[in-house]
């Protein structure tokens, strides 16, 4: 599996809503997520609104078109849309250092 980071930058006037809207994210949600090949996913909020998440995935282009299949994603999309700037355009980070990669080189 590959860990994939990725940043969005949410509103700053929609911070705390945002943190509220995933105290209990919709279970259905949850399940398609899981389904679809997100695994120990995470997000973690700065106070001036920079998303960073974090996942597990085989293949995140696949996870992405599996939940864009899904009606709940949909759905989802379209409540959460106004919270980001510039939409909800993921971008992902390349990995320029891996402790355990390195330390197995050793090995």
């Amino acid at each position: 599996m590959r860990r994939v980071c990725f940043t969005l930058q949410v509103k700053p006037d929609r911070l705390e809503e945002y943190r509220r809207r995933h105290v209990h994210v919709w279970p259905d949600m949850l399940r398609a997520l899981r389904a679809a090949g997100w695994h120990d996913y995470q997000l973690f909020l700065r106070d001036d609104g920079l998303l960073v998440g974090t996942l597990l995935t085989e293949d995140l282009a696949a996870a992405q078109a599996a939940m864009d299949a899904t009606e709940v994603s949909a759905r989802w999309e379209a409540e959460m849309a106004d919270f980001f700037i510039s939409g909800r355009h993921l971008v992902v980070l390349d990995e320029v250092f891996n402790l355990e990669h390195q330390l197995g080189a050793l090995q």
